[in-house]
């Protein structure tokens, strides 16, 4: 679904659902973004303690997997109703955010860094 599904058709079924419920006063820029990080923590703690290589095997389990899929749908969700909220054009935010990391993080320079740690 991702290849048909946009942005605009995510961020208009979260509204729709936002707007049924009569939740917009409740969804405020504070409210949201501490409903982000409660529902990070809650995808987060699936993995507290695991080995990266657990962590791998982890989302390979179909039902570890269905659990991780619903925390990190909470996550987006939330985060595409704080762009409603806030009037926040998610697509511009990600290209100008990953603008500004190409200068910040240039490849050559990020590579030839992780050339160094792999060696030591």
């Amino acid at each position: 679904m991702d290849s048909t599904t946009t942005l605009s058709d995510l961020r208009r079924a979260v509204h729709d659902f936002v707007d049924a419920r009569d939740w917009h006063r409740h969804h405020t820029p504070k409210n949201l973004a501490m409903s982000i990080a409660i529902e990070t923590a809650e995808l987060m703690e699936h993995f507290q303690w695991l080995s990266i290589e657990a962590s791998q095997a982890l989302v390979k389990d179909d039902a570890a997997r269905a659990e991780i899929a619903d925390e990190l749908a909470d996550v987006l969700i939330y985060a595409l109703s704080f762009a409603n909220s806030a009037g926040i054009d998610v697509s511009d935010a990600i290209f100008r955010k990953l603008d500004r990391n190409q200068t910040r993080f240039p490849v050559e320079v990020v590579r030839a860094t992780l050339g160094r740690a792999g060696s030591e």
